[in-house]
């Protein structure tokens, strides 16, 4: 490919681009040539015909050997120009045929910061995601194998068990299994609202809603497991961050799923404090809970499908991981944002509702 798109630029445009100039200068000088002897002949009246052809063949010859070594400069100089500027697609060529074959660690080394370091930079940053996103699919599908094979495992020793004769058939035993099939029923609940959420820019319904008065539903809903927890809950709302439009049903299950994320993760006696503020972008709402500290690196995860910062925590105590990717899927189909942090003041995680002017239509 290098060779085949080289020589064409270079046969293709600086070979004609010679020509013509060498055609056109050798033309004028002939023409120059015979007006000015013409003019002595007729001043001097001589016939310099052997000095004419003398003098013609004498520049035929410097022109032809000058535009030869011109040629061959600039060939040269484009050559290598030409390589230069080509090396970054060549590098992205090759790459490009590994992505396609699933490796995703190669990158494109092109210091040029010209359009071909620009194209170079673009691509290294599309194999990044592709390789991010390969890796969270990975994980993924290791993560739904072993949410299903627990439960499964558990159900079908029990079931094993009963049908040996192993096991007794207890009211004890029947509500484990029932405890493991509620698991199951539980994952596939899970993916279902996660699969919904990821259609639900299509089928918005915009109602004008009270964003306090949702905040403090989910709340009359959650109270027993904080009061449970003796969990000290703190409400912080400024009355400009309160009136919304959104479809209500989604956005409830955003902020259920977000207390849900906050109760599970503040410890017995901690802090949970949900706050409102009215911001130039639109109204964010913050749920702040005290607790561990989430590394820096897996905050960028957080809303990632299926990802939990502590691998090895199980179900009963942090669920699948989907919670906040759902999250993320209603808000961003409400045109918001999503975001967290954490340090040693507590854990924050927050959704921007924009700024809307009351004509959004319905099931759009």
């Amino acid at each position: 490919m290098r060779q085949r798109l080289l020589w064409k630029l270079l046969i293709g445009h600086i070979v004609p681009i010679f020509t013509i100039f060498t055609f056109l200068i050798w033309r004028a000088i002939d023409r120059l040539a015979a007006e000015y002897f013409k003019q002595l002949e007729d001043y001097f009246h001589i016939l310099p015909v052997d000095l004419h052809h003398q003098f013609l063949e004498a520049v035929h010859h410097n022109l032809f050997w000058g535009v030869l070594i011109a040629l061959t400069l600039t060939l040269l100089f484009t050559y290598l120009l030409t390589s230069w500027v080509l090396r970054p697609l060549l590098q992205i060529t090759a790459i490009t045929k590994k992505v396609a074959d699933g490796n995703y660690s190669e990158r494109v080394k092109a210091i040029s910061r010209y359009e071909g370091g620009q194209l170079a930079g673009a691509f290294n940053h599309m194999a990044d995601n592709l390789e991010k996103v390969e890796r969270l699919r990975k994980n993924m599908v290791a993560d739904i194998s072993h949410e299903l094979r627990t439960p499964l495992t558990n159900l079908r020793g029990y079931l094993e068990g009963l049908s040996d004769s192993v096991i007794s058939p207890t009211p004890e035993t029947f509500r484990m299994l029932e405890q493991e099939v509620l698991r199951l029923v539980s994952l596939v609940e899970d993916l279902q609202q996660l699969a919904k959420a990821d259609a639900a820019e299509v089928f918005l319904d915009y109602q004008k809603l009270s964003l306090h008065e949702l905040l403090g539903q989910i709340m009359d809903l959650y109270r027993p497991n904080f009061l449970e927890k003796e969990i000290d809950v703190q409400w912080q709302l400024d009355p400009r961050g309160n009136e919304v439009t959104a479809d209500r049903d989604k956005l409830l299950q955003a902020i259920r799923n977000l207390v849900d994320n906050a109760w599970k993760y503040t410890p017995r006696r901690g802090t949970v404090t949900i706050s409102t503020e009215f911001t130039p972008s639109g109204i964010k709402t913050l749920f702040t809970n005290s607790g561990a500290v989430i590394a820096e690196k897996d905050i960028p995860y957080l809303f990632e499908r299926f990802f939990r910062a502590d691998r090895s925590r199980s179900r009963e105590a942090g669920g699948a991981g989907i919670g906040l990717a759902i999250v993320k899927e209603l808000i961003e189909a409400h045109g918001g944002a999503v975001g967290a942090d954490s340090d040693a003041g507590g854990t924050r995680v927050w959704f921007l509702l924009p700024k809307t002017d009351g004509k959004m239509s319905k099931n759009r």
